[in-house]
């Protein structure tokens, strides 16, 4: 079996996409001409042609603007159901699911529409394609505290819809710091918490999400590595780094994916996973994330194996569901020479 075959063959979980960032250029045409809205971009290949990015700020100015079509529950189902349906086809059977829902709040859509959309289609994933899901309710960070905390309140009526809250948008000058109260209180009310850290941030935001959020996993963590005290500490806490190559070639975080972290995460002994992150705009599903790593990194099936085990042990599921997600894969490589 090939690299690529073996790839495709293999169970995955995916740790780290954003619902929003899988909002591919024909259905976000098609979700516009529904609701009457126009894009700024006359056709799909304008679209197409501003997603070269130099930096995380301008891929956030596209992204909000394609999220800003989707207004009604259809809208977030149809969004999410193209997601798993594209996931289904790459063998991935447990997707955790970030959603912004500030991004539709404060342009008016109702908190509920949002999730219940969103829910729906999850639901849907399961019975129909066997893909077992969870839901995580993400606070932009470049919006204030205040906002944050009407975005909990709003949640609480979905408990259990949401299994955590995490924290995204614009890193650099919004420390995780800027919001540990409403981390402290989603905490509280039985939330667990996660938080993109150490993207285009400094080593100290994911000592912040470590010690002041109380994270059980890190969003990115790549800076992570240039202190080496904070390499030892994620060791010794065994903590889970879902990391996006794709997403980080493309945003610049690395200028050439031979030179990407990862392989080295995994010789220190790092709990690092591959995740999509917005897999939309930045060239590819998991399968092409794994592909470029296994490429560009020379990556064995082992660490192949290794890395897809390290995403299942991450997950935010019971100990039941874990094993039999598990199990799925040690089936896989019993029935693999490797």
């Amino acid at each position: 079996m090939n690299i690529k075959e073996f790839i495709h063959k293999m169970p995955k979980a995916e740790l780290h996409l954003h619902i929003e960032g899988s909002f591919e250029p024909e259905l976000m045409f098609k979700i516009a001409s529904r609701n009457g809205i126009k894009l700024p971009y006359k056709d799909i290949e304008t679209l197409k042609q501003a997603y070269n990015f130099n930096n995380l700020q301008e891929f956030l100015d596209v992204y909000y603007a394609g999220a800003g079509v989707l207004i009604t529950e259809q809208d977030f189902y149809d969004l999410t159901w193209a997601y798993l349906e594209k996931i289904h086809q790459q063998n991935v059977i447990h997707t955790e699911i970030f959603f912004d829902p500030q991004t539709h709040t404060e342009r008016g859509v109702a908190f509920d529409t949002v999730i219940d959309g969103i829910h729906k289609a999850l639901v849907d994933g399961q019975d129909k394609l066997g893909i077992s899901s969870v839901l995580i309710m993400s606070f932009l960070r470049h919006l204030d505290e205040a906002s944050a905390f009407k975005t909990l309140q709003s949640g609480l009526r979905h408990k259990d819809k949401i299994k955590a809250v995490g924290l995204d948008s614009s890193e650099v000058g919004n420390p995780p710091s800027k919001f540990k109260k409403v981390f402290d209180a989603a905490r509280q009310e039985g939330f667990l918490t996660v938080a993109h850290a150490g993207e285009e941030g400094p080593a100290s935001y994911v000592y912040e999400a470590l010690d002041l959020l109380k994270v059980s996993r890190i969003d990115h963590g790549n800076r992570s590595l240039d202190d080496d005290k904070l390499v030892e500490k994620l060791i010794d806490l065994q903590m889970p780094l879902t990391v996006c190559p794709l997403s980080n070639l493309k945003l610049k975080v690395v200028n050439d994916m031979k030179v990407h972290p990862l392989k080295k995460m995994l010789q220190l002994g790092l709990k690092a996973t591959v995740n999509s992150d917005d897999p939309a705009y930045f060239g590819g599903y998991m399968n092409e994330n794994f592909e470029a790593v296994t490429q560009a990194l020379d990556l064995s099936k082992k660490d192949l194996i290794r890395l897809s085990k390290n995403a299942f042990e991450a997950g935010f599921v019971d100990e039941a569901t874990k094993q039999k997600l598990l199990q799925q894969l040690e089936v896989f490589q019993e029935q693999t020479v490797i």
